[in-house]
């Protein structure tokens, strides 16, 4: 299990590799000197968010996202206590933006308690690798990547089903089927165009990366992107966007976008999505031990109902939470999992225990099928980012104990 020193993940590359080969190696970050904080020292975080003018986030009108942003970025700041002002960290990401040459660990620091709103496509691209940190060579790469994911549309997608293996018609399906199934208690994702630039993403995805193809749950993943990148360009709620206002020059530079970074994404985690998806068979088994060790009387009840774990958390590893949590909290959780680079499949395992433990004493009041019920439907539909921020800090919690004892976890 990695240290709380570690959890920074790797040092990012230039960035400059192209989106459609494999994620580059990166160098490993050194342990920090901080242990971490004791689980007595563990308090709520707040949403008490502003920009630099003051004005608190959460009621800002032009961004699809609610963010919360605390925290004067260092490892401290992750925790209550631990925070500057809002202004004062505003700032702290507009120095480290205007670096000739961005410091990306740092970036990653301060990112991870949540990303003021007008910054986070600029930071969400840096934090993937999918943006330069090199000033210099920033732009002139954004667009050869651009126009790398433009040149398959036609190669790939725009082409006659005469011309596509049986597979490749099954899987275009497939990908038809589940598009209009997206999130849909956000209506901007029926839009037209937000279907046509979601089919051609995922198509192309799929047709570049043969070992998983196309697998139901990358669709929602590539969501949280489209939005993001869209709100460079419209302002107001998701609700009152209109794409049609666009041109198709900027539809085109957010779907290259959206792709190249679900792209970056997925390379870190490509075993969830390969055959038989191992990888989420892994952390479904992390998650139970975890559970075991956090709260043994529910993993108890959970065992003598007959209830197994892979029943209701494929789908929250599978779509990384996304369809449990109100999609306006979505933008804050992602600025964390984008933060953890290659220890995001870690955390997430944690942050998915603490999500399940919220409702321990619930749990253990319902029978096998009332639990089924239950977890299908989680009740979060008026979550606000303090609830979200309990989870992450109860998670992050976790890890720091059990990192420092980790035969807690590993014995049996």
């Amino acid at each position: 299990m990695l240290g709380v020193g570690r959890m920074l993940g790797r040092k990012e590359s230039n960035g400059e590799a192209s989106t459609l080969d494999s994620r580059d190696g990166g160098e490993g970050c050194s342990p920090a000197d901080s242990a971490g904080p004791s689980l007595t020292e563990s308090k709520s975080f707040t949403s008490d968010a502003s920009d630099s003018n003051g004005e608190p986030f959460a009621s800002s009108p032009r961004y699809p996202f609610d963010t919360s942003c605390r925290g004067s970025g260092s490892e401290s700041s992750r925790l209550p206590g631990g925070r500057a002002t809002d202004a004062a960290r505003v700032a702290r990401f507009k120095k480290i933006l205007a670096a000739q040459t961005v410091d990306v660990d740092a970036l990653r620091e301060l990112a991870w308690s949540g990303v003021p709103p007008f910054l986070r496509p600029n930071v969400w691209r840096l934090l993937l690798g999918y943006s330069s940190p090199n000033a210099d060579r920033r732009e002139a790469a954004l667009a050869r990547k651009r126009q790398e994911y433009l040149d398959c549309v036609p190669q790939y997608y725009d082409i006659p089903d005469s011309d596509r293996t049986d597979d490749e018609i099954v899987m275009l399906h497939q990908i038809g089927v589940d598009a209009p199934r997206t999130l849909p208690e956000v209506p901007f994702f029926q839009d037209p165009i937000v279907q046509a630039t979601l089919k051609r993403i995922l198509y192309i995805w799929a047709i570049r990366h043969p070992a998983s193809g196309y697998v139901q749950g990358i669709n929602d993943l590539a969501t949280p992107f489209i939005v993001v990148f869209l709100s460079e360009y419209l302002e107001g709620d998701i609700d009152t966007w209109d794409l049609s206002k666009l041109s198709p020059g900027i539809i085109s530079k957010v779907e290259a976008d959206s792709f190249g970074c679900l792209s970056k994404l997925l390379d870190g985690i490509q075993d969830h999505y390969t055959f038989a998806q191992p990888g989420i068979q892994r952390l479904v088994f992390r998650f139970k031990e975890l559970v075991r060790r956090i709260d043994e009387p529910v993993a108890r009840h959970l065992e003598q109902e007959g209830l197994e774990f892979l029943q209701f958390s494929f789908r929250w590893l599978n779509c990384l939470l996304i369809r449990e949590v109100p999609f306006q909290l979505v933008g804050r959780l992602w600025d964390t999992w984008l933060a953890e680079a290659d220890n995001f499949p870690e955390y997430l395992v944690y942050v998915c225990a603490s999500f399940l433990l919220t409702w321990s004493d619930q749990l253990q009041q319902l029978d096998f099928q009332e639990m089924v019920l239950f977890l299908q439907h989680i009740p979060t539909k008026n979550w606000t980012h303090q609830e979200l921020e309990m989870v992450l800090s109860r998670a992050f919690m976790w890890r720091v104990m059990f990192d420092r004892s980790p035969s807690h976890l590993n014995s049996g």
